[in-house]
């Protein structure tokens, strides 16, 4: 049987009819004890599986997960990868997450086909322009890969643009770094590295409860039985309240849908990543040609991955406003994502008040780019009882200290 992917590999199989690869990954059965259990089966937890195994040799984990494997928020997202963000504690981790991807096709021996094609942010106006150099300044001072631009050279740059004085382009900021990935390669790339490693990946097992005594963490109670282990984290994005709620933690968090789109596939016209933080909106061109649009958040709360109609309408004025062009392209699909969102909009890693019990969430919008640099911290911080020196500033404790790292307001926007 194949195992490992390379151009020799595929032209042996590819003469043998296809019939030697082993599986991608085992769908496993769930034993009666691991040494770690990891619940959420996205990017986050799957990464986190193989972490665990590869940087800390804990292969007896389980993972495990309700629906299907990148079924939730990896598989309904817009694949931005970036890492152009303000305060010092989320650049730096961001930029780890970065550098991360970059190296992932390798190190997963599969391709993500990660395409750094860059990421421009639009300034419409005078305070926009500001915001854009605060955000250069503090980019290139968190030795982040930064450009500001005038309005020539975003024109040249990006053909299309309006030239209607609603939205005036009056230059942009550019991270040449950044790019896009392809999110179901991520998860599966990760299944198949940490299935390999040992990891039991286990699908349709939903947690009903956990199992407490003495005030510590000893496993818990699935729909396809008892998984017993002292050490447990969660990684469950959206449903981050629902699930502590059954340990009885509670985290400040609130679940919202964010919505995005694709429209039908067209001749290839833009090879970046375009964010216009004035009217919220974002969009790039997948290898198929469609356009894929990210939307905003709907301004309640929600379990829905529909959202609400204002957002979609909304996000579809910005779009012909800003590229014209786009006005007569018609629009294929629609989705939401159940994003976990903090009050300061940057994320939590760290321990519970339940002992062995740790949680990873409040990504919110920003998940699918954290994905490795997540995973990476969060088996640490299972494996070794403390958070990684990058993730120092992101425990629970600071909703107690009041030292919160408000990106949204840094960022502006916070896709």
């Amino acid at each position: 049987m194949t195992h490992r992917y390379s151009a020799l590999s595929l032209l042996r199989e590819g003469l043998g009819g296809q019939t030697g690869w082993d599986p991608a990954w085992r769908d496993a059965v769930p034993k009666e004890r691991y040494d770690a259990i990891v619940i959420g089966g996205g990017g986050h937890g799957l990464a986190t599986a193989y972490y665990l195994a590869k940087n800390h040799g804990i292969t007896n984990v389980a993972l495990i997960e309700r629906g299907w494997i990148g079924g939730g928020n990896t598989g309904r997202n817009t694949t931005i990868i970036r890492s152009n963000y303000f305060f010092p504690e989320t650049a730096r981790f961001f930029e780890f997450s970065l550098k991360l991807y970059e190296a992932l096709s390798k190190d997963l021996n599969y391709n993500i086909m990660f395409s750094q094609r860059g990421m421009w942010m639009l300034g419409h106006d005078r305070h926009g322009m500001e915001m854009l150099r605060r955000s250069a300044n503090a980019m290139r001072l968190n030795g982040i890969d930064a450009e500001l631009h005038d309005e020539a050279t975003v024109r040249a740059t990006i053909p299309g643009l309006s030239t209607a004085p609603r939205f005036p382009i009056l230059g942009g900021l550019n991270q040449p770094r950044a790019g896009s990935a392809r999110h179901d390669a991520v998860a599966w790339g990760y299944a198949r590295a940490a299935s390999t490693l040992g990891v039991d990946i286990i699908q349709n097992c939903e947690v009903e409860s956990f199992l407490i005594e003495n005030g510590h963490v000893r496993g818990v109670q699935t729909n396809r039985g008892t998984i017993r282990s002292e050490t447990v984290g969660m990684a469950v994005a959206g449903h981050s309240t629902a699930l502590a709620a059954k340990a009885g933690v509670r985290l400040p968090i609130s679940s919202y849908a964010l919505q995005a789109f694709v429209s039908e596939p067209v001749k290839p016209c833009l090879d970046t990543v375009l964010l216009s933080p004035a009217t919220g909106t974002y969009l790039s061109q997948s290898d198929k040609g469609e356009l894929v649009i990210g939307a905003g958040t709907d301004q309640y709360n929600s379990y829905s991955q529909t959202g609400g109609l204002q957002i979609i309408t909304h996000t579809l004025d910005a779009i012909c406003e800003l590229f014209p062009i786009f006005r007569r392209v018609k629009m294929m699909r629609q989705w939401g994502g159940i994003t976990d969102n903090t009050p300061d909009r940057s994320p939590i890693q760290g321990v519970t008040p339940v002992p062995g019990l740790f949680v990873n969430c409040g990504w919110g919008t920003g998940g699918f780019k954290a994905t490795p640099g997540s995973a990476n911290l969060f088996a640490h911080l299972i494996a070794r009882g403390e958070p990684h020196r990058l993730a120092a500033g992101l425990t629970l404790d600071r909703f107690r200290t009041g030292r919160l790292i408000d990106e949204a307001a840094a960022a502006a926007v916070a896709h």
